[in-house]
């Protein structure tokens, strides 16, 4: 009498054929991140750009002169929002790279959506839900809330535009910490949102 070799229940319910190995799930890819920082000291550069100008003329922010900003202060703020859309481009490249997900939203179309008059308010609440969808799906709880990540965002560019640029600048750069916080935590889970749709 021989000893059969084996597992005996695994021989019963596969019929004496192994089952075939399953195939390993698709590597993350290396993401390259946008460095925050440089919004950050951007924003600090606005600042000095501020204060610059403010020097050169104290009444500056008075009686409504400020109409056209002078250069210290036009130079950086250009130069951080330039770098902002440099980020949301970013940010779209990595969810294009996700494997087994269909980013609705392509590099362009996240940044260049943002020039379209009118438009571009819709569009800085539509991508930032996107992007909660994405990591709500990953993480399978509704913890990121685009509508908040965009009303910041939104808040921020007009702080930016005709309050105060180097502190707009700030706060969209912390919002954009928000998004990329988020996002860093949800590709580590092994789950995978199922694939969506190009959406309008």
């Amino acid at each position: 009498m021989t000893e059969s070799s084996g597992d005996p229940f695994n021989s019963l319910s596969t019929g004496g054929a192994e089952a075939p190995p399953q195939p390993p799930p698709a590597p993350m890819p290396q993401f390259v991140w946008p460095k925050l920082w440089i919004g950050y000291l951007l924003a600090v550069a606005t600042l000095i750009g501020e204060m610059v100008a403010v020097s050169r003329n104290p009444d500056l922010f008075k009686n409504g002169q400020f109409i056209v900003p002078p250069l210290e202060i036009f130079l950086p703020a250009f130069v951080t929002r330039v770098y902002w859309f440099v980020c949301v481009f970013q940010y779209h490249k990595i969810l294009a790279a996700v494997p087994n997900y269909t980013h609705p939203i392509s590099p362009g179309k996240a940044v260049g959506f943002h020039f379209i008059p009118a438009y571009n308010v819709y569009w800085v609440f539509r991508w930032p839900s996107t992007i909660a969808g994405f990591v709500n799906a990953r993480l399978g709880a509704p913890l990121m809330r685009g509508w908040v990540l965009g009303a910041a965002m939104f808040c921020s560019i007009l702080c930016q535009t005709f309050l105060d640029a180097a502190f707009g600048a700030a706060l969209l750069f912390l919002a954009t910490g928000y998004l990329a916080a988020f996002l860093k935590r949800a590709l580590t889970v092994n789950a995978i949102p199922p694939a969506t749709q190009e959406g309008s």
